[in-house]
């Protein structure tokens, strides 16, 4: 069976597709269309249904905790980073440059790690976690609220405390799945 995606070569669309017929089409979802249909009649298809954005196993805290690090190995970096002597332009300009790529990759990471606890919380978890995790939301808050802490300032304690966030965050949501993941970092 040939399917024709468009209209003829050298036709305009409006020739060949009137316009009510497009919008009518457009307006029908694609579930109750005949193609859609005789596709799940023949099996050529299978509907998939998940508790979530994607199957289970497409969520993992790790990602979080990667950005979590580099937060911190960035935090850490740039509170050793010891200005230049004064006068020495060359050297200003290198302190400068590098406290400058700590702090953009410090943000960076910080909203990334942001970003992956707030898909966590908002697409994994769901109300029967928050009854096994009363806490829940209050975990995932104060763990967003610690990113952005680390985005603003620099601060090697509030660092730490992002990465036991996520340590705890990745413990329940390893719980959850009946799992036993050893938490570790790389560093």
């Amino acid at each position: 069976m040939h399917l024709a995606l468009g209209p003829p070569e050298g036709r305009n669309p409006r020739e060949t597709f009137p316009i009510q017929f497009m919008r009518r089409a457009a307006a029908v979802p694609f579930e109750e269309t005949m193609m859609f249909k005789k596709l799940i009649e023949n099996r050529e298809i299978k509907i998939a249904e998940a508790h979530c954005d994607g199957p289970c196993g497409v969520y993992d805290p790790a990602s979080a905790r990667i950005a979590a690090e580099a937060v911190l190995s960035m935090t850490k970096k740039i509170s050793d980073l010891t200005p230049p002597a004064d006068g020495d332009a060359k050297a200003m300009a290198a302190y400068l440059n590098t406290m400058s790529r700590y702090i953009s990759i410090k943000e960076e990471q910080a909203q990334l790690a942001k970003d992956e606890i707030l898909v966590l919380w908002t697409d994994y978890f769901k109300p029967a976690h928050l009854e096994a995790h009363p806490d829940l939301h209050d975990k995932f808050w104060k763990a967003a609220k610690l990113c952005s802490a680390c985005k603003v300032e620099v601060s090697v304690q509030h660092a730490n405390e992002l990465m036991d966030a996520i340590e705890e965050i990745h413990n329940i949501f390893w719980g959850t799945k009946d799992r036993d993941v050893k938490y570790y970092t790389a560093s």
